[in-house]
Order: C-alpha cells, then structure tokens, then sequence
C-alpha cells in the first residue's frame, strides 16, 4: 500500500494565536521577541518578513527594518495549547500524529484510512475547514508520499494553499526546486555549494555520493537521498518516553569566556533537571546547540545508559555535548539545552552493597532544590556555579 503523510503548517503560528488573542493585530505588521537586549526573533507575520525580518535576527535589527512593527513577547503556554487543540482534531483521522518542533507544523500518516474518511486531499480539505471553524486558523496542507516531500510542497505555497505530490513523483518534483528549500540541509553545506554554484536540486542529483562527501563530508550519503526524495522517517505520535523539554539563554552581550558559558548551562540544566522531575521522568539524551555571533549553528549530544534525572548527572551529560560543540573561537550569542529519550526513572536493587553514595546524596540535593522552589518559585535556589555570569556582567558594566 502506497504511503500517505499530510503536512500541515499554520504558517507564522504564534503570530496566528497572538491575532486570535488580539483581533487589532491582523492588520499590522508583528515581530514575536522576548524583551530584552539582544534578544532574537522568535517569529514575525507576512508583513515583517517582506520587510526583511528573519527568524533568529537581532531584534534591534529587525526594528530598523520594519519600523512600523508591533513587537511582542512569546507566550509558549498559549501557544502550547492552541497546538493541542490543533492535534486532538488531527487525531480524529488518524493515530498517527506528529507534532513537529510545536510551531504550527504537524504530519499526518494516513495510509490506508480512505475506507474510513476518503483519499488524502479529502482529509486535508476537511481538516482545514474544521481548524478555520473551531479555532479560527487557516492551515496550507500538502499530500505526499513522505515526510520530506510534503514539508517541501506546502513551503512552496506558503503562506496560502495546497499541494499534492503523487508516488513516484518525488525526484521530478525536487529537481527544479532551489536546494535551499530541503529541509534538515545545513548552512554551511549550502554555502559550499553556493560556492560551487550549484543552487537547484537537479544539479546536486547529478552529483554521486563520492562527489557530495568531498563537499559535504559526512552528510553526503543524507543530501543524496533528500535531492531524490527519498525518506523513510516515519510519522511518530507523541509519547511520553518521547516528550522532551527544550531550554535556552542569550548572551548579553555575546560572549566566549569559559565561567559565563559553563553559568549558563548550570542555569538551564537546572531548569531542565526540575522539569524533569516534576514529570517523574528521567533522560538517556541531552542536547546542546551554540549559535555564534556569526550566525552558524553547532548541535552535540551526550547519551548515557542510566537515565538521568538529578542536576549533577545532567551537567556531566551536557558538558561533554557543550565540549565537543564549543570549538570556534567566535563568541557565543545564544546556547540551548535539551533533554530526550525520556523515561521512568527505574533502580535496579542489588544483592550487594554497590550503591554511589555520592549519586545518592546528589539525588538527595536535588529533591531538597525541588521541594524549596515548588514551595518560593522557580530559581528560588541557585548554584555558586550559576552567580558566575552575574559577577562577570557586572564587570562588564
């Protein structure tokens, strides 16, 4: 049976909520930043992005751009909920649901459920039509026969429409299409190839696996499958060994020296540890991705076979992702810690006396933390680690 997966994407999401919340928006150009200096883009409306705001842009930057902007900060709880409404009515046609990275996207696999609903356009007009109705959000949807391809045919007709892509139609529909539209391809690749001018797909499929490692080393045999259309990822519902948690400081200003960094990653493994432990879980995965003042983006990650819950195991974890990251020399503007493969934490009792006294007293810390700042708030106990990037940027000043 032929593989069906729908894309859909409300575009400029939180934009959308934020007009939903606030109907005097929807004709003004809006900027989503927290604010504070340096802060960065979260998200911006059609209008903005004519103008020439980006994702990412300082919001300094963005202002002198588009002037007239009404800027305001990102409220990720109303957000979160929005996205839930918009899964519980995408699960009526299929289990298999997929929210991806919770800023309006969600993937649906609907292989075989044409006895039930209809062919796939059916339940991609039909989902549209009951998000414009009971939420007030206008989705564009694309219908392919993989996640790749159905990410890039609904950014083709962005920010309004739809697109369907038959089976065995995935390479001659790439082939023309810039490679910049590929998702998952890294920036500095297409600048290598920018560099080599090659710009469309077409042109990177002509090139053979021995070709693109000496471009792009590594990701090669990735890019040769993605100008083909070729991805078996499947469509994963959420779950709650699945369910991560994603966290982020900006450097103000930006900065490379070691103590202000290392603060800042205690911070967030902190945030991250308290999360964790609210849900009862524990992680094998952590995460960490540095962007630097240059704009290039580094993503590292440390696994463990124990999960980990407590804040000392964490840091172990993130250290070691935020080391094998952390080898330019450019300052840092914004560091992001996450944490997945989630799962219940379980100990395994043993016939003999081998428990980690010290594994066990930081475990003991941490509930302590945990049960200070559920009684006087979140940050309510900080390490000696964390004033380290106070005392620096009080220096500064």
């Amino acid at each position: 049976m032929e593989k069906k997966v729908i894309h859909l994407n409300i575009a400029d999401f939180s934009v959308a909520v934020e007009r939903l919340i606030d109907s005097t928006l929807r004709s003004r150009p809006l900027i989503i930043a927290p604010q504070a200096s340096r802060s960065l883009v979260y998200d911006m409306s059609e209008e903005a992005y004519q103008e020439g705001v980006r994702k990412g842009m300082l919001l300094s930057t963005a202002r002198k751009r588009c002037r007239g902007a009404v800027v305001l900060p990102p409220q990720q709880e109303k957000y979160r909920k929005m996205l839930v409404e918009c899964f519980n009515r995408a699960r009526h046609f299929t289990p298999l649901v997929e929210c991806s990275n919770g800023n309006g996207h969600l993937y649906l696999d609907v292989t075989g459920t044409h006895r039930l609903f209809g062919p796939p356009p059916d339940i991609g007009w039909r989902l549209r039509k009951i998000l414009l109705q009971d939420l007030g959000l206008d989705p564009i949807w694309s219908v392919a026969p993989n996640k790749l391809t159905a990410k890039v045919a609904s950014r083709l007709v962005k920010p309004v429409g739809e697109y369907i892509v038959a089976a065995g139609e995935e390479e001659s529909f790439l082939a023309p299409l810039p490679v910049a539209l590929l998702p998952g391809v890294a920036p500095a690749d297409l600048c290598r190839l920018r560099n080599l001018h090659i710009i469309k797909v077409y042109q990177v499929a002509a090139l053979s696996v021995e070709d693109l490692s000496i471009i792009c080393g590594s990701r090669s045999r990735a890019l040769y499958q993605a100008v083909r259309g070729i991805d078996q990822t499947p469509v994963q519902p959420p779950t709650a060994s699945a369910a991560g948690g994603s966290f982020s400081h900006t450097f103000s200003p930006d900065t490379n020296q070691v103590t202000v960094v290392r603060a800042a990653l205690a911070t967030l493994v902190s945030q991250a540890g308290y999360s964790l432990r609210r849900r009862q879980l524990a992680c094998r995965r952590v995460g960490v991705e540095l962007l630097y003042t240059d704009g290039v983006k580094v993503v590292r990650q440390a696994v463990t076979k124990s999960p980990a819950a407590d804040d000392s195991s964490l840091e172990q974890l993130a250290l070691t992702a935020l080391y094998r990251a952390w080898h330019r020399r450019v300052r840092l503007r914004q560091l992001a810690l996450s944490c997945s493969r989630n799962c219940r934490p379980v100990q395994q009792l043993s016939l003999f006396e081998n428990v980690s006294h010290k594994k066990q007293k930081d475990k003991e810390i941490s509930s302590a933390c945990d049960v200070i700042c559920q009684r006087y708030g979140a940050g309510a106990v900080k390490r000696g680690i964390q004033f380290a990037q106070q005392a620096v940027s009080h220096t500064i000043q």
